[in-house]
């Protein structure tokens, strides 16, 4: 357990969550892959999330082998680490665009551990409050797993729709913050349709938690994050903000409002 002297940045995620129940309203998470498309601008577009709308931001550590992304998030990231982006220039450009909402960090287990014992304190001081591993499933790393989960972050774990329910329920016991629902199988990208088996797997993952439940992988117009929005509690959108972001800031605060008004009903 986190010492209670410890200030738990989990908390801002909590209260996000917490708001937005009040308000009837359903979360936002945006992704973007810090450095792209070039590090001098990534400070503006995550600013550019927060003012179109977005509820939480999570910010992506290029890594030279994503092997659950996309083309497009694959291409975002070799295009950042051309350029010289590391996992601590990731950290000044939280620290740089300094976000009033919840930012989480998305990245894969070998730059985290490349950043030495005190990468997590490094982490929480730049201003990240939550911090999601691709590629560290619950049970695979139980002490690796404990120093995340004692660090104050935030510990968003991840769960396929191929996950039985038992599973569910050991993965999301193990979190915090909200769970990422992969909502299909293969990698991020852009999709044209919702799966048909998405809200039964909602349904079963609503029996196994009592975290927010937010979808990703595939949703990439206001269309489909209002119809998921209407099953979840909140909707991911990464490769739809990546494209975005290569036309800049302004694009992607145009697009990230267009989602905004989608789940509050405006569009």
């Amino acid at each position: 357990m986190v010492s209670e002297s410890v200030t738990i940045s989990s908390d801002t995620l909590v209260r996000r969550f917490a708001r937005l129940r009040e308000e009837g309203r359903k979360a936002l998470v945006c992704y973007a892959t810090a450095g792209h498309p070039t590090p001098a601008t990534s400070v503006a577009v995550l600013r550019a999330l927060q003012e179109g709308g977005a509820d939480v931001v999570e910010v992506g550590v290029p890594f030279s082998d994503p092997m659950a992304d996309g083309p497009v998030i694959q291409d975002s990231s070799q295009r950042a680490l051309d350029q010289g982006t590391t996992l601590d220039s990731v950290l000044g450009i939280v620290r740089e665009a300094a976000l009033d909402i919840p930012v989480v960090l998305f990245s894969y287990l070998n730059p985290i551990l490349a950043g030495g014992p005190d990468v997590l304190a490094r982490i929480r001081a730049a201003g990240c409050d939550g911090l999601l591993i691709t590629d560290l499933p619950v049970g695979a790393d139980p002490e690796r797993e404990r120093w995340i989960t004692e660090s104050g972050l935030a510990f968003i774990r991840l769960v396929a729709p191929t996950t039985p329910i038992e599973r569910m329920r050991e993965i999301s016991s193990d979190g915090d913050g909200f769970v990422y629902l992969i909502s299909r199988r293969g990698v991020t990208g852009l999709r044209d349709d919702i799966p048909v088996d998405l809200a039964p797997t909602i349904d079963r993952l609503r029996e196994a938690t009592s975290l927010p439940i937010c979808v990703g992988f595939g949703v990439s117009t206001p269309e489909q994050a209002r119809a998921v929005a209407g099953l979840a509690d909140g909707v991911i959108v990464g490769t739809a903000v990546v494209r975005a972001a290569e036309q800049g800031a302004d694009e992607v605060r145009r697009f990230t409002r267009s989602l905004r008004d989608a789940l509050d009903g405006n569009g």
